[in-house]
């Protein structure tokens, strides 16, 4: 009886895997289009060719791909550049005076005050000003009683309620504005405060103003004036 002897593949002889380079995407680009349409060109039957209608769309389909790829491309590119325009602009804030939306005051050191701007959509005939450290805690409570509709300009002392003054840093403050009718109707109000623009960061993705040690937001900017305007 014969044996056979067996079969031994060389391994060296087959082709190599090819390992993927990237992860691949669900995405079909310009490329990946084109090789697909060559494939079905190359591949379909010669008693039926494709319908020149469905070909014509496919073409269509690829140079509207093509269009759409530069199309984003050069959309990107404007992009970066406003916001490159965008944080030059911001920079020439630098040395300019602002007047930004704010719910807290900052001391600089013991015994500084702190100036702040008071905005009412009425007249108010009592008003009230809350002033509370970073733990909530009630520091010191401002009355300046009636105020005018419109915008005042009011100042903490930088003293708690037994006079003695407060700690640097930031101080939060609440606002009670109200009409002396049976109802008490609330008036609305917003505080606002003025400083110079030291400098200007990008950290957090967008520019933000640097005005007394504090990170302003651009959209909280009321108002930009030159202090060189005036001499």
């Amino acid at each position: 009886m014969s044996t056979s002897s067996p079969v031994t593949t060389d391994l060296s002889r087959l082709p190599a895997a090819v390992e993927p380079t990237t992860s691949p995407s669900s995405e079909l680009g310009k490329n990946e289009f084109l090789k697909l349409l060559t494939a079905q060109l190359a591949y379909q039957d010669p008693l039926s060719p494709m319908d020149s209608e469905a070909f014509v769309a496919q073409l269509a389909q690829f140079s509207s791909v093509e269009q759409l790829q530069g199309l984003g491309s050069r959309l990107d590119t404007l992009l970066l550049a406003q916001a490159s325009a965008n944080q030059l602009n911001t920079a020439n804030l630098v040395g300019r005076e602002v007047r930004f939306r704010s719910d807290a005051v900052t001391i600089t050191a013991p015994g500084a005050k702190a100036s702040f701007e008071l905005s009412l959509e009425a007249k108010a005939d009592e008003t009230s000003i809350v002033i509370s450290d970073s733990t909530g805690k009630v520091v010191r409570t401002l009355k300046p009683g009636k105020l005018a509709a419109g915008t005042t300009a009011l100042e903490w002392d930088g003293l708690d309620a037994n006079g003695n003054p407060v700690p640097a840093g930031d101080y939060s403050v609440t606002v009670h504005a109200n009409l002396s009718d049976p109802g008490r109707t609330e008036v609305g109000s917003s505080l606002s405060i003025r400083g110079t623009v030291a400098s200007v960061t990008f950290e957090n993705q967008a520019p933000e103003l640097i005005v007394n040690g504090r990170h302003v937001k651009m959209s909280d900017v009321i108002q930009i004036s030159d202090p060189t305007a005036g001499s």
